[in-house]
């Protein structure tokens, strides 16, 4: 257990060292949220009941498809893997580091948005905080584990960026934090159900634990759990 939670320290601190995971995990989201929240808030001023989690689920997405997967591409898809092989370190402690570090990151850039929201631009707070972060947390786990997908899957960091562009763009501009899905078209409102954004946006917006918001992060996650554990079981094998 101690070896555990160093290693978790461990790439907590070395994600702080990182300038890519900074930038995806905190400076583009929290400068995304300042621009736009500035902008919403001015513009539409109905937007500040859902501007905190339009700007959660944006930085969200941002910091588990184009943060998350790229330490797993630097050790899995180098000479660290056998490394680890060859001192008897489990790769699934690899993942959890990562997963787990990933979430501490995530989680404190979200209470900086909700605080800052609150602070800044007047935005509504959640009238049930333990629900909203009850539903925040499972789809920061369900998104990391995309992520974790996209990182244990790519070959090289040229090919993770353009698959993690391809599923953080769609997410985006899918998921009904720039404007209500039911503007789109029923095939693209069809194609936003499949990335977690979407659902995260809807279960951080209940008020309530409604089981129709939360079981698509979770089917979400379960299956990038069942995926990542495949793909463990390649690399241990290759």
């Amino acid at each position: 257990m101690n070896a555990l939670l160093f290693g978790i320290w461990i790439q907590w601190k070395l994600d702080l060292r990182n300038r890519n995971n900074l930038l995806t995990y905190y400076a583009v989201p929290l400068l995304f949220f300042l621009f736009m929240g500035g902008i919403f808030s001015s513009i539409l001023p109905d937007s500040k009941a859902t501007l905190i989690q339009s700007m959660v689920v944006f930085g969200v997405s941002m910091g588990a498809f184009l943060g998350t997967p790229a330490p797993l591409v630097d050790v899995f898809t180098t000479e660290i893997k056998k490394a680890y092989i060859i001192g008897g370190i489990p790769l699934w402690s690899v993942v959890v580091n990562n997963t787990l570090s990933a979430f501490i990151h995530l989680s404190l850039m979200a209470l900086i948005i909700l605080l800052g929201a609150a602070f800044i631009f007047g935005a509504t707070l959640p009238e049930n905080p333990s629900t909203f972060f009850a539903a925040q947390s499972l789809f920061i786990l369900a998104s990391i584990g995309v992520g974790t997908v996209l990182g244990l899957y790519s070959p090289d960091h040229t090919k993770l960026t353009l698959l993690s562009q391809m599923v953080f763009l769609p997410s985006i501009m899918l998921g009904g934090i720039m404007f209500p899905a039911s503007l789109l078209p029923s095939a693209l409102q069809t194609v936003g159900n499949v990335f977690p954004a979407t659902w995260g946006f809807i279960a951080t917006t209940t008020n309530s634990l409604d089981f129709n918001g939360l079981y698509p992060l979770l089917i979400c996650l379960f299956l990038s759990a069942i995926t990542v554990a495949i793909r463990l079981y390649q690399h241990s094998r290759a």
